[in-house]
């Protein structure tokens, strides 16, 4: 297994900030890392010797389980020491900036930070303030790059592309609150970057201003968008960043917009069900299709732990002899 210098831009070459830092083939080859190092939750001893001695830090501002736990069991089947750092119950209750707490770790010999913020732009600032490798955990309603990462390397081993690396000619919607998700950002760029083809689904009021920039088609009707797709990636309301009234009400948006297994029967394929958690069970998916056959949402937690791990190796593993 390789450890490539070259997987991210020089320019940012020691953290992983947003999906624009990676070219395809170093997308590709992240995939491929992860992929090869799935194995080792296969076998009988989940462990290598890998980052030893390393020590890596969950720096979450924000609420979290399935990410923070991912990169934890990522951290620790690589043999690198982990510290869980959140902010409440912390000094940051007390007044301190992001910077004195960046600082504070450095000193403490952080290798990695791992950070999870509500601020836009937070991952690029710690960058600077920080000698360790950052990893963008999910910024505001920026990006998330590390859950587009798993979703391609889901959606890739169900789906293969033309060119079979890849996912080229695939065609996905992603389906509901595309202004406020990270999520959303992060797969447009990813995804479009491997040669998929993207539909936004959503309401007008539910779509960022410039979104029609984006490497992507828009529309607003679920049920024509649905029949030509190989995979549906339904987004959660993220009700907690809605300061005013985007659509008429939950019942109303849930029959436009949700997924249910009406729905399901005018697609022509049989989509994949993709969902990045924590899911809102009869709001914008059903629990008959949450836990449908096709459904690899549980998968995606599992192909999280593969993906962070290949992140952590490839960023940190060549660092020391």
């Amino acid at each position: 297994m390789s450890n490539r210098s070259d997987v991210l831009s020089p320019k940012l070459s020691r953290h992983l900030l947003t999906i624009s830092d990676l070219s395809r083939e170093g997308a590709i080859h992240i995939l491929d890392t992860a992929d090869e190092l799935a194995r080792v939750s296969d076998a009988p001893i989940k462990k290598l010797p890998t980052l030893r001695g390393r020590t890596v830090v969950n720096l979450f501002y924000e609420d979290s389980t399935r990410t923070r736990i991912s990169f934890e069991a990522a951290a620790k089947r690589l043999s690198a020491d982990v510290i869980n750092f959140s902010a409440k119950g912390s000094s940051v209750s007390k007044g301190e900036s992001l910077k004195d707490t960046a600082l504070t770790l450095q000193s403490m010999g952080a290798d990695a930070v791992i950070l999870r913020h509500s601020a836009s732009g937070a991952a690029h600032r710690l960058a600077q303030w920080t000698d360790g490798v950052v990893i963008n955990a999910g910024d505001g309603t920026h990006e998330h790059p590390t859950q587009a990462l798993l979703d391609a390397f889901t959606l890739r081993k169900h789906l293969k592309g033309a060119r079979g690396e890849d996912l080229s000619g695939v065609r996905i919607a992603i389906v509901g609150d595309i202004l406020h998700s990270r999520v959303a950002r992060s797969n447009v760029l990813l995804l479009s970057l491997l040669g998929a083809h993207i539909t936004l689904v959503a309401p007008p009021t539910l779509l960022p201003v410039g979104v029609h920039d984006w490497p992507v088609e828009i529309s607003y009707d679920f049920d024509e968008a649905i029949g030509e797709c190989d995979a549906v990636m339904m987004l959660r309301l993220q009700m907690e960043r809605m300061k005013s009234a985007f659509f008429p009400s939950a019942r109303e948006y849930s029959r436009l917009y949700g997924l249910d297994r009406e729905r399901m029967k005018k697609s022509k394929k049989n989509p994949l069900i993709l969902h990045p958690g924590p899911i809102n069970r009869g709001l914008e998916i059903s629990a008959d299709c949450a836990d449908d056959v096709d459904s690899v949402i549980l998968e995606q937690v599992a192909n999280g732990v593969s993906v962070r791990m290949a992140v952590l190796y490839l960023l940190l593993g060549g660092s020391h002899e």
